[in-house]
């Protein structure tokens, strides 16, 4: 049975000169942003900040989670301008923090890695104050593939658990649970001076208890940052909602996050994982 959807995710809408001239920067530069291929609840906020998260290596994912909107299938070849138009972007938008993620590479040798890599390198040429974050896919585990994100240093690097163990054969059946703690595991181990982040979703079945345990998960294993937001389903294909949770229920998950160590927390039924992001470093 389809459930309506509580006041507490009715979104403002907003429209403004600061949203149609990002959307003309992306048109020009020829770039994506998960804000928009992720239909994201937050885009016109953020996008009226003069806010974005840009999404590269293509637009076709190479896993089959079933949560995400983002198209699934056969993935696009690597696009060599890439890091340079980014960095471009960063510096006509006077960004001031810059979040990076990508679809999931697994076609690619590295996982795309390099790709991040010289984004970051890019980016920096062109504005050296810039803070730089990454949300990276799980480079199917591969060591070397995450050193090379690691080496060209951005301030914080992300990784998603997205969901607690028990659901993940039905919610992300390409990933592993501890593969994914391993990788934010392995950033601190090589460069404690990185700043690490994850972020989980709640309302697909998990109970309290569940998401609990997934949080000393990740503080056992140094994660910094935190996100905790509402799944919403994109469509009556994705995985369904199981539950809306209440505004409530967020601020406990924030006030045991903060009890165990986080250093900063976002949680809330419309927080997405770069959803202010800037903000964490205040």
């Amino acid at each position: 049975m389809h459930q309506r959807k509580p006041d507490w995710l009715k979104i403002r809408v907003q429209n403004n000169k600061n949203r149609t001239e990002v959307e003309e920067l992306l048109a020009r530069l020829s770039l994506h942003t998960v804000c928009e291929e992720a239909d994201c609840p937050n885009l016109m906020e953020c996008f009226s900040r003069r806010t974005a998260t840009f999404m590269v290596l293509g637009r076709v994912c190479s896993r089959n989670c079933t949560f995400c909107t983002v198209e699934k299938g056969s993935t696009q070849p690597v696009d060599s301008d890439e890091p340079l138009h980014v960095a471009e972007a960063v510096k006509e938008l006077q960004l001031k923090h810059v979040v990076i993620t990508s679809v999931t590479r697994d076609d690619l040798p590295d996982g795309g890695a390099g790709h991040f890599a010289d984004i970051i390198r890019k980016i920096r040429e062109l504005d050296e104050n810039v803070v730089i974050e990454v949300l990276i896919p799980d480079f199917q585990g591969k060591q070397s593939s995450l050193l090379k994100v690691i080496e060209a240093k951005p301030e914080i690097i992300n990784h998603n658990i997205e969901t607690i163990p028990r659901l993940y054969p039905e919610v992300r059946p390409m990933a592993i649970y501890k593969r994914s703690l391993e990788l934010l595991k392995n950033v601190k181990t090589v460069d404690p001076q990185i700043l690490t982040k994850s972020g989980i979703m709640v309302g697909l079945g998990e109970t309290e208890e569940e998401v609990i345990e997934s949080l000393q998960d990740l503080r056992n294993i140094g994660c910094d940052l935190l996100t905790i937001g509402q799944y919403l389903a994109p469509s009556k294909l994705h995985h369904p909602v199981v539950e809306y949770i209440h505004p409530d229920i967020f601020e406990k998950y924030k006030k045991v996050s903060l009890e165990i160590g986080f250093k900063y927390v976002a949680s809330g039924p419309l927080v997405r994982s770069s959803y202010m992001a800037d903000k964490a470093l205040e």
